[in-house]
């Protein structure tokens, strides 16, 4: 280990050493499992970790998150939650992230102060410092904790302790939630939100691991893969499933971005730019 980051590491387990007891946000992916492990080792059972299971979070996503959590022995509940009842979420304005954070973040210091825990934390770490993150407005607001970045670790350092921790998803894809495929202003609605993991899920069953579909209009799935996996979709075989797969579930356009899988791809003012069309209802008439 690098001495920087081992200093790194050693200020973010003095943090966690300075709170009496603790509730870890927890969604499955690297950040959050970090946290969740180290707060574990420092705290033991004055700790606990909480995920939210709610329609932004396939239940494939969840069940690995389980399973994680399993694995390194940390205490795990999963609590039940509806962001799409929200207005102000479901209409996807440019803020929606705040409002989801914000609800979720009240959910676990509600149970903060019911069940007795000191702190909640969060697993925001330095890179999101510089990243377009409304979120993070909600945690100051409500006083969550974010050890991670306090301790000045960036994503690249938190991989790097993660695997030698011997984490199970050190080296796994990032996985933001479905309201990510929207563009803001369209509505999240159930139906689209399924239809969104259900076609996720499908190009992952065909080797995928890095995938996107986002959504340019309601019936038109954009597929963003990761660098190294577009070409899976260049095998006949392979691309004419996909399209099968997201033909029926309801996609009249089905279109591969040639720039790949890029975080943040929804903010960029021409996000449908440079796509080859994979199959379009109208001009196959």
């Amino acid at each position: 280990m690098h001495d920087s980051v081992a200093g790194k590491l050693q200020k973010l387990r003095g943090r966690l050493a300075s709170f009496s007891s603790v509730l870890v946000a927890y969604s499955g992916g690297v950040d959050s499992t970090l946290l969740a492990y180290h707060a574990h080792a420092v705290l033991g059972d004055r700790m606990k970790a909480v995920i939210v299971a709610s329609p932004l979070l396939p239940p494939r996503e969840l069940e690995r998150a389980k399973s994680v959590a399993a694995s390194l022995g940390f205490p795990l509940e999963v609590v039940e939650a509806d962001e799409l009842s929200l207005p102000a979420f479901a209409s996807n304005p440019p803020d929606r992230c705040y409002t989801c954070k914000r609800f979720r973040l009240e959910l676990l210091r509600d149970m903060a102060v019911r069940e007795g825990w000191e702190a909640v934390l969060e697993g925001s770490n330095l890179d999101d410092a510089g990243a377009h993150r409304p979120g993070r407005r909600a945690s100051a607001e409500l006083g969550t904790s974010s050890p991670l970045e306090d301790a000045g670790l960036s994503k690249d350092d938190i991989r790097s302790l993660a695997r030698e921790a011997g984490l199970p998803n050190w080296d796994a894809p990032s996985r933001p939630c479905l309201a990510t495929r929207f563009p803001y202003g369209m509505a999240l609605e159930r139906e689209l939100v399924l239809r969104v993991d259900a076609a996720e899920e499908a190009l992952e069953g065909l080797g995928l691991r890095q995938v996107r579909v986002r959504l340019d209009a309601p019936d038109t799935a954009r597929i963003e893969a990761g660098a190294d996996e577009s070409a899976v979709l260049e095998e006949k075989d392979k691309r004419e499933s996909a399209v099968k797969k997201l033909r029926g579930l309801g996609f009249r356009r089905i279109m591969l971005d040639l720039e790949g899988y890029r975080s943040g791809s929804m903010d960029e003012s021409s996000p449908a730019r440079n796509c080859r069309t994979l199959y379009d209802a109208d001009e196959n008439a």
